[in-house]
């Protein structure tokens, strides 16, 4: 196979996943990063073992020997960094929220659709094989017409006023922080698994931490307690959101939202009832699917490549009775970017990941939840 080279832009916490997914495909080499400067470029280069360090992003994105741009910057950049590379005729893959609003993730889509380029999102949990193995047994009627779809995405780093992050600024992070840091995972995740889409909501936010110390630096996503000198600011985005669903398929669903429920790591929580059936899947136990029932014995599916639908057994990577995480998940989906840019397929057909319509949509559906919300809590259509 051919092989493919990769820059990326903005090497934080998350641009180390994406490196180490793409260099376990194989074919794939890491050739350039772009930092805030060159010299922090040049620190994170050599940490990572990548070739070329630069401290503007025009200049990987002129790389001749880069051909996908990875965008890993805080959201109000993903624009600019994304229109250069497809100004350039690169493949991109970004990072979730596409954009800081539906009308400039709109633009991005349909610049890439003009560029004719690959063009990605991480929603990286359809990368689990037990999300395609519910996602394949709904789509087979094994549970019925389904009528509801509930869950949460709960965590607790920023529970406390001196926990800090540049998702709270809106000219940052956009207007919504919690929705759309990790709500837009679950509405995603909903709509890929039931085979249905989100037709309204009705919603309801709140900010817990109204006032917060930030610190001299935010370039990082999360800023603890430490030594740096911090001033109070008060904080206008929602960090806890409730919301109520209606799909177009009639279903109704609901979720929580939250990242200031102590206890709670990276609690994302789907499950679908059917006529027949239910299903649950928890991502911090992420090898079981629960399946329900009403006449028979209650089952928990383990994750094993020989009990799988077709469809899901190629996202297990090992035997059964070997656990797989985060970081496989991960790697499935990059896996699924990059056989299809090797494949020469472009932006033609229908892509088997998340892309840069699916971030559209999802843009759509957070400013949907915001509006409901602004209004005093009205259904709201998408």
């Amino acid at each position: 196979m051919q092989r493919i080279g990769m820059g990326l832009v903005g090497p934080g916490f998350v641009a180390a996943h994406h490196v180490d997914a793409v260099r376990r495909l194989g074919f794939v080499d890491v050739v350039a990063l772009a930092g805030s400067s060159d010299a922090s470029a040049r620190k994170k280069a050599d940490a990572w073992g990548v070739p070329k360090a630069y401290g503007r992003y025009q200049d990987l994105v002129a790389d001749r020997d880069v051909q996908v741009v990875h965008v890993t910057t805080p959201n109000f950049l993903h624009d600019p960094v994304i229109r250069a590379a497809l100004g350039a005729r690169k493949h991109v893959v970004s990072d979730k929220p596409l954009a800081v609003s539906s009308a400039e993730a709109r633009g991005l889509w349909q610049a890439a659709k003009d560029a004719g380029v690959v063009h990605a999102v991480t929603f990286n949990y359809r990368g689990n094989p037990l999300v395609q193995q519910a996602r394949d047994m709904i789509a087979k009627g094994e549970l019925g017409p389904v009528h509801y779809v509930h869950g949460q995405y709960l965590q607790d780093w920023l529970l406390e006023p001196t926990d800090y992050s540049w998702r709270l600024e809106p000219d940052k992070g956009g207007q919504s922080s919690a929705l759309g840091d990790i709500g837009s995972h679950w509405c995603d995740l909903a709509e890929y698994v039931v085979g249905a889409r989100i037709q309204s909501v009705l919603s309801d936010l709140t900010t817990v931490i109204s006032t917060r110390m930030k610190p001299e630096s935010t370039a990082e996503a999360l800023a603890t307690a430490g030594t740096q000198t911090r001033r109070e600011v008060a904080i206008t985005s929602e960090d806890l959101a409730s919301v109520l669903l209606r799909f177009d398929n009639g279903a109704r669903g609901a979720f929580s939202v939250g990242q200031v429920c102590a206890g709670h790591k990276n609690g994302l929580e789907l499950e679908v009832n059917g006529r027949r059936a239910s299903l649950r899947w928890i991502q911090e136990r992420q090898n079981e699917l629960w399946i329900g029932k009403r006449h028979e014995a209650n089952a928990l599916l383990a994750k094993d490549p020989s009990l799988l639908a077709p469809a899901a057994a190629r996202y297990a990577r090992l035997p059964g009775g070997h656990q797989e995480g985060w970081a496989d998940a991960f790697h499935n989906l990059m896996r699924d970017v990059y056989e299809w840019i090797a494949g020469g397929k472009g932006a033609s057909g229908a892509a088997p990941f998340p892309t840069f319509e699916d971030g559209y949509r999802s843009a759509c559906i957070i400013e949907a939840i915001l509006k409901s919300h602004a209004s005093g809590g009205t259904w709201t259509k998408i």
